[in-house]
């Protein structure tokens, strides 16, 4: 039986989604070993994606295989009192054997939230506070320059792993402002390291008067980063949700 769920998590004692060798807690880890107290054996769980240290998923999926015969509805109930408060079940449904959490999907929204001024004790686990003025119509002129496929090889970091292509095709890039908080929203077929927070920081640069919004297009162009290129603080990032 293959299952696919659904959880969303606070991120922020978290060493990331992917299980690590120097035994920082991760997500995964997490829900592993829920599983495995569940279950009386070791069950390993594949995610849509990482996500780094501190970020928060709205709705992350993963998948495994397990023959359990009780039901969905138990399922959620027995991993929900076995996992921490900071990570939710939602949902767990049987799916055929080629599906993949992973490589199944495609495409995933994530949701940045900038706090203009200095948030709440309540809220800054969950955005970047930016005291500085915004000019957020320059943000926005920004935006079309990033619509379509393109290299992204300059918003992305290097953590020591060649990718196979650095092309990525962003079918979303908006921002929203509710109050004090604008949402940076992004969807695509794919994500690098890091990429959406330095978009985000660059961004933030282009609003504070630091770049002009056709620096995101010479990035594209030129494929390197430039000290324009900031990445944004890991709390104030959320994976929205993966689309299959």
């Amino acid at each position: 039986m293959r299952w696919k769920c659904g959880c969303s998590y606070d991120g922020t004692d978290y060493f990331g989604w992917q299980i690590q060798k120097n035994g920082q807690l991760t997500v995964q880890e997490a829900i592993e070993n829920a599983l495995a107290e569940l279950f009386k054996e070791r069950v390993t769980i594949t995610g849509s994606g990482r996500t780094d240290a501190g970020v928060h998923a709205l709705e992350q999926v993963f998948h495994f295989d397990y023959d359990w015969n009780h039901g969905s509805e138990k399922l959620i109930r027995a991993m929900r009192s076995l996992l921490p408060e900071t990570i939710q079940p939602l949902y767990a449904n049987l799916v055929s054997c080629d599906f993949h959490a992973r490589f199944s999907a495609l495409s995933k929204r994530y949701e940045y939230r900038l706090y203009l001024g200095e948030a709440s004790p309540v809220d800054t686990r969950y955005c970047w506070s930016v005291q500085d003025t915004i000019d957020i119509n320059a943000m926005n002129e920004a935006l079309p320059y990033l619509i379509g496929q393109h290299d992204f090889a300059g918003f992305a970091v290097n953590r020591g792993v060649k990718y196979e292509s650095t092309v990525r095709t962003l079918s979303q890039a908006e921002i929203i402002k509710d109050g004090a908080v604008l949402q940076i929203r992004f969807q695509a077929n794919g994500f690098m390291y890091k990429m959406v927070r330095s978009l985000v920081g660059t961004l933030v640069n282009i609003g504070m008067g630091r770049a002009r919004p056709s620096s995101v297009g010479a990035i594209l162009e030129s494929g390197s980063r430039t000290p324009f290129v900031l990445v944004a603080p890991a709390k104030g990032l959320f994976l929205v949700k993966p689309f299959y």
